[in-house]
């Protein structure tokens, strides 16, 4: 499922206050990080996530790398932080933005 970018707009506005739940360290994406980062997902549906200074990965490496291994769609990297959403299909949270095509 790809976003528009009226709907990644809405979900930065919503980032915004977010705290950040996921830090990658210097032991880097592991399968217990994937495995927090899906339940994450599950639970909230949008998070924010930060590289610390000793790991091994930028900020945009670690937000492909989880968001490939989770079924998430990138929403922002900015600096050492970044911030995924994926829809919980069974109980969505987050109702995004239609986008409307001018006829």
């Amino acid at each position: 499922m790809a976003i528009t970018s009226k709907q990644r707009s809405q979900l930065r506005g919503l980032a915004a206050g977010e705290d950040t739940i996921i830090q990658v360290g210097k032991g880097g994406i592991n399968d217990n990080l994937i495995a927090s980062v899906k339940a994450a997902l599950a639970a909230r549906e949008l998070i924010k996530g930060r590289v610390l200074e000793n790991a091994m990965l930028s900020a945009r490496e670690a937000c492909d790398a989880l968001s490939a291994a989770c079924g998430a769609e990138p929403v922002q990297v900015i600096g050492t932080k970044f911030v995924l959403y994926k829809r919980n299909e069974k109980e969505p949270k987050i109702v995004l933005v239609k986008d409307r095509k001018k006829q």
